[in-house]
């Protein structure tokens, strides 16, 4: 069936591939009783069978491609398949209870999965997600449901989904999926960020029509328009080889920016730096010409995993991201973990609303052993290049203060165990709560910068969830409040001789690139994918016309207005 659907383009690009359709949900079967438990027997040993012949192919595959390390998780897999722990238990349940064998799985797997997770050996707790895994692989044999890990698709797909979760999308295999659309989400969801992270085209929020497409169908992915055309005819394939090739040489003319500073057209320098979540970004960055990195979010070292990571693993990171900038800003955020982004091995008490609850920094003061580990990594990793550090989700000056206590008490005992660090280290804020953009002049007394995270800022200001589509339209990066927010904060930083950067979604947004710079903004931090245009297009502006035009635009009424405002004057119109 031919399916013509529109949603929000997240991350531009173009694709043409069959569909994987992909349910990241957990399944729960139904317990039935059964009259011939042999057969229920026989039928989970074809589904194992089937599962250890699929990992085989896919560990000679990895190694062929990416060498015999990368293909040992795959004989961990195999073992687990075997594992006669795990396997007669299920038998056992299968004969002694008569219960259909994706029972009996669900119910052996969840236990087995419980007692790791409790396990005090950290490599045995480690293998949780690995189990989980198979057992979900044995569980759709069963069901009869073709479904395979995003890490260990080959081929080339788009991905269609409900939704992908921030380690959904983190382990993508990008040789494979070549794009992906999700049913909900808004461009500032994870998926959306994390997909302009990878360079990858995505669009989200493309509503139930999704759930019409099947796997194996092909697909044309537009998400420079946002649209996905499903069973394309033959000109609409033509049409597409013609489309991609134009935006493939509009990509060349971008890469003449990648080495060139970024300059305004009357010789004002903004740095124009990059927003990472995995190691690999880093050289995604540098190949888009990032003149820093403006946030490493690394929540994302402790997501997609069943224990925290160690203070050594983290500092391996932080400091391989550090060398590899070469000197050049890197702004480490520290752990950001709450609201939607989960640690299900922190087992954390429900909250009714933890968009509000306690999150980020709140979590880490309240977690002081996980806070003084993360610190303890970035001090040693500091002296490996020019880090700055950076604290997450401050709503008042207390906050401030004792995460720089602790920061201050891990530096003296590092200093008395004769560590070498870096003699000193810049220490900002993220202002992400309209309580710290309004009280900016206090804490800027107190910080060596501030970094604005406009997605929370914007859905805090404004009380309106931005993947919520009944009140997203009150989702507005340019609406008067929130930039009167941003110079309240600019100005209060300029006073104390401070620097301000903007690591929310808002750095990249090419209507409000014009205006930041009015704003008197320094640094831009953005999806890797986004520097070129916006270099080009702030190559394009007079920094000393926009000064102007910013005051202006502040006496205007909504974002309507002040968008008309930028776009006019963007194409040298007259004021409004």
């Amino acid at each position: 069936m031919k399916l013509d659907i529109k949603g929000i383009a997240a991350s531009p690009g173009l694709a043409v591939a069959q569909v994987y359709v992909y349910h990241s949900n957990e399944y729960i079967p139904a317990e039935s009783r059964i009259e011939q438990p042999e057969l229920e027997v026989k039928r989970l040993q074809t589904a194992i069978n089937e599962v250890k012949q699929e990992l085989e192919i896919i560990r000679a595959s990895t190694e062929e491609r990416l060498g015999a390390d990368k293909a040992e998780i795959f004989e961990g897999h195999l073992m687990i398949a075997e594992d006669p722990d795990l396997i007669d238990g299920i038998i056992e349940k299968i004969k002694e209870d008569s219960v259909n064998a994706e029972f009996a799985l669900y119910e052996v797997s969840k236990s087995f999965i419980e007692v790791l997770s409790q396990m005090d050996n950290e490599y045995l707790r480690e293998r949780v997600a690995d189990v989980r895994d198979v057992c979900n692989q044995i569980m759709n044999r069963l069901r009869g449901v073709e479904q395979q890990g995003l890490s260990t698709l080959t081929g080339e797909y788009i991905v269609i989904s409900e939704d992908l979760s921030p380690s959904d999308t983190a382990k993508l295999n990008l040789e494979s999926v070549k794009g992906f659309v999700t049913e909900i989400g808004g461009r500032t969801s994870h998926s959306a960020i994390m997909a302009r992270s990878l360079g990858i085209p995505a669009i989200v929020g493309a509503g139930k029509d999704l759930r019409q497409i099947k796997s194996g169908e092909w697909a044309i992915l537009d998400a420079t328009e946002g649209t996905l055309l499903v069973n394309p005819s033959p000109d609409e394939l033509a049409n597409f080889t013609e489309k991609k090739s134009s935006y493939d040489q509009r990509q060349a003319e971008l890469a003449q920016w990648v080495n060139r500073r970024t300059i305004s057209a009357d010789d004002h320098h903004v740095e124009l730096a990059a927003n990472i979540g995995k190691l690999e970004d880093v050289q995604k960055a540098l190949d888009n010409g990032a003149e820093a990195i403006g946030l490493f979010r690394t929540e994302f070292l402790y997501m997609g995993r069943s224990t925290l990571p160690s203070e050594e693993e983290q500092f391996n990171s932080y400091k391989y991201v550090l060398e590899k900038m070469q000197n050049k800003p890197v702004v480490i955020r520290t752990l950001d973990i709450g609201g939607d982004k989960e640690l299900p091995y922190l087992d954390l008490p429900k909250e009714s609303n933890p968009f509000l609850g306690q999150r980020a920094l709140r979590l880490c003061l309240e977690r002081p052993d996980i806070f003084r580990t993360q610190l303890r990594a970035l001090l040693r990793a500091s002296r490996y290049g020019n880090l700055k550090i950076m604290f997450p989700m401050i709503a008042v000056l207390s906050e401030l203060r004792e995460a720089k206590q602790l920061l201050s008490e891990e530096r003296s005992k590092l200093e008395a165990e004769g560590v070498e660090l870096a003699e000193y280290i810049e220490v900002g804020m993220m202002i992400e709560v309209p309580a710290a953009a309004i009280s900016a002049d206090l804490f800027a007394k107190e910080v060596d910068f501030f970094s604005i995270g406009t997605n929370d800022l914007i859905q805090y200001t404004m009380a309106a969830d931005r993947m919520n589509e009944t009140v997203s339209y009150l989702y507005q990066p340019c609406h008067p409040s929130i930039l009167r927010l941003i110079r309240m904060v600019i100005e209060a930083a300029r006073k104390e001789g401070k620097w301000v950067g903007m690591c929310g979604e808002m750095a990249g947004d090419e209507t409000a690139i014009p205006f930041l710079l009015g704003l008197g903004l320094h640094e831009f931090s953005m999806s890797a994918g986004s520097i070129l245009r916006a270099r080009e297009l702030i190559g394009s502006l007079s920094k000393k016309e926009w000064d102007v035009h910013t005051d202006q635009a502040m006496t205007l009424a909504s974002q309507d207005e002040i968008q008309a405002f930028v776009r006019n004057h963007q194409q040298g119109g007259a004021i409004l």
